[in-house]
C-alpha cells in the first residue's frame, strides 16, 4: 500500500467518515455530559419543598445564605492561594531570566572631542569650551648630562669588571 498513493477521491471519502464518526462521538460526549449534571444535582441537591409556612420559608432561606456565605469563603482562599502562587511564578521566571544573564552588546569605540563628553556628562545647557591642555602643567623634561669620564673606553670598564671577578675569586 505505501508504493502506490491514494486517489484524491478515495482520501476525501475517508476524511469525511472520520469526521462524521467524530462528530457523532462529540455530540455523544454532550448527551453523556447532560445526563451526568442531572443525576449529580440529583444526588446532592436536594429538591426544595415548597409547602410550609413562611417561618420555613426563612429558615430554608437563612441556611442557603450560610451556604452561601462558606463558598464564598472558599472562593476568597482559592483567590489568595492562586495569587500567591501566581507571584511565586513571576518571581521564578524572573530567577530565571537572573540567571540566564543579559547579553549586553559590544561596546563600540567612539571618538570625541573633551567639549563634546562635557556636553554629554553635563546635559545640552551647560556648555563648557576650554581647552583643557592648557590647564595641564608643562612638564619638562631634565636631560642628564653623565660626567666625561664616565663615558670612557668600554674596554676599561671590562676590565675594571674582570679585577672585581678576580677579587672575589680568590677570596
Amino acid at each position: 500500500m505505501s508504493d502506490k498513493k491514494m486517489s484524491s477521491s478515495r482520501r476525501h471519502h475517508l476524511k469525511s467518515l472520520i469526521l462524521h464518526i467524530a462528530f457523532a462521538w462529540i455530540e455523544q460526549e454532550k448527551k453523556d455530559l447532560v445526563v451526568t449534571k442531572q443525576a449529580y444535582l440529583a444526588e446532592h441537591c436536594v429538591k426544595p419543598s415548597m409547602s410550609g409556612d413562611q417561618a420555613t420559608l426563612m429558615d430554608t432561606c437563612k441556611k442557603l445564605n450560610a451556604l452561601i456565605d462558606k463558598v464564598d469563603e472558599e472562593r476568597y482562599d482559592m483567590e489568595a492561594k492562586v495569587s500567591k502562587a501566581d507571584k511565586e511564578i513571576e518571581d521564578l521566571k524572573i530567577k530565571v531570566i537572573d540567571l540566564a544573564g543579559v547579553k549586553k552588546p559590544a561596546l563600540k569605540k567612539v571618538r570625541m572631542s573633551a567639549d563634546a563628553m562635557l556636553k554629554a556628562l553635563l546635559g545640552s545647557k551647560h556648555t563648557v569650551n576650554m581647552e583643557l591642555r592648557a590647564n595641564l602643567k608643562q612638564v619638562k623634561k631634565e636631560v642628564k648630562e653623565e660626567p666625561a669620564e664616565a663615558v670612557g673606553d668600554w674596554r676599561k670598564n671590562i676590565e675594571d669588571k674582570a679585577d672585581r671577578k678576580k677579587m672575589f675569586e680568590t677570596s
